[in-house]
């Protein structure tokens, strides 16, 4: 993820910096774009002021036409757990004789993200912040999409790494729109090029305890409490999450620091549902994600500082795993190289990604660039870039 931020600091503060700058690295998870997903926040304290920024993202999520059935008789699960997933034969006919749920999912498409957020300090240990979030489906055209464009993904993997199409963006063609999710209740999901919807509103309160943090040994930790309100035509509800955040600091004799931060959450999707036919973005009722982050800062003789930041994040999946076990997938295999079976597939995985940060910090603003990179190549987004700006609010 590419990101830009810009924030007020003050010089007289315990450290030039409050902590590691982690511009929001939520990735457009075409499923996850749907409910309040939790950030971690590795700040020292909460900010000295208000401050507001947008973030811009754009992620390349790419996953072909796939069919699964989920038998519920006992015996036919039993036996197909005994076969590995790619070869089960089993054929559902009808109901009556092979009772089974079904879904089918298409995703290809380059989603964007635009956030609205406001960080407010309400005292010396508590912080609020508020975020809008909104989504935009598009082709993923230049020159909108230089990173995430199809043929940019396409251009690397022919020229540098993966080999020629290995997942069969040229088969079915680049620069499109193709997002359909039918769910197992038979409530479909469905987006075309441009679409743009207001995906929800996210209240967060971090809470920095004394108890919690110790000076001497550059300790630092705070505890979130997270409030999703989704608005999309496609999941109406409220999501609660909590979440426990952690940062060492470093400090070496020539100022310059390290920052590690280490961070868990626990989102309760869907906690209260505002209708009753919303789309089943999987039957795992918990995403929790677990987050390491190692930070270095170098500072300039003019008061300026560059960071360098590696971080690594791990979210749950977003089916329950013994489904795996028996399910049935079908897709068109024999025409593509590999992936045809990720669309349902990677619902079952733990998702990982790599996110690689650069920020150039003045007094009053900064300026981070970073990348997201999922190195298993689930394509759930394959690779995600964006833009973030933060200025302050209210300055004093």
């Amino acid at each position: 993820m590419l990101s830009i931020s810009f924030y007020a600091q003050e010089k007289d503060s315990i450290s030039f910096k409050n902590g590691i700058d982690r511009p929001s690295i939520l990735s457009t998870h075409h499923f996850g774009i749907f409910s309040a997903r939790i950030n971690n926040n590795f700040k020292i304290a909460p900010p000295k002021q208000a401050a507001f920024s947008i973030n811009y993202t754009s992620g390349n999520n790419f996953h072909p036409f796939v069919e699964a059935y989920f038998p519920k008789d006992p015996e036919v699960r039993r036996a197909l757990s005994e076969v590995i997933w790619h070869d089960r034969g089993f054929n559902f006919i009808d109901q009556e004789t092979t009772p089974a749920d079904y879904m089918n999912i298409v995703v290809d498409a380059v989603i964007k993200e635009f956030r609205l957020n406001l960080n407010i300090p309400i005292s010396k240990k508590h912080e609020i912040g508020i975020t809008l979030r909104n989504h935009l489906i598009t082709k993923g055209k230049y020159p909108f999409s230089v990173f995430t464009s199809d043929e940019g993904i396409e251009w690397f993997h022919s020229n540098i790494a993966g080999g020629e199409d290995p997942f069969g963006r040229r088969f079915y063609g680049l620069n499109q729109v193709n997002f359909r999710y039918l769910d197992r209740n038979g409530r479909t999901l469905e987006l075309n090029a441009n679409d743009f919807f207001l995906g929800g509103l996210e209240i967060n309160h971090f809470y920095y305890p004394s108890f919690l943090r110790s000076d001497e040994k550059n300790i630092y930790l705070n505890i979130g409490n997270h409030i999703g309100l989704n608005t999309s035509k496609f999941n109406s509800a409220l999501d609660y999450g909590i979440s426990l955040n952690g940062l060492k600091r470093i400090i070496l004799k020539n100022k310059n620091e390290f920052n590690f931060g280490f961070g868990a959450s626990v989102l309760h999707k869907n906690f209260i549902n505002f209708k009753n036919d919303n789309i089943d973005l999987g039957n795992n009722p918990y995403l929790g994600t677990f987050e390491a982050h190692i930070e270095f800062t170098e500072y300039t003789k003019k008061g300026n500082y560059h960071s360098f930041g590696v971080n690594y994040h791990i979210q749950t999946r977003y089916n329950q795993v013994e489904e795996a076990d028996y399910y049935r997938l079908l897709g068109l295999w024999q025409e593509i190289n590999g992936g045809w079976h990720n669309g349902v597939a990677t619902l079952y995985y733990t998702l990982n990604d790599w996110n690689f940060i650069y920020t150039y910090g003045r007094p009053n603003y900064k300026i981070s660039l970073f990348f997201k990179e999922d190195l298993e190549v689930n394509n759930a987004p394959d690779f995600q870039t964006g833009i973030t700006l933060e200025i302050p609010f209210l300055q004093k």
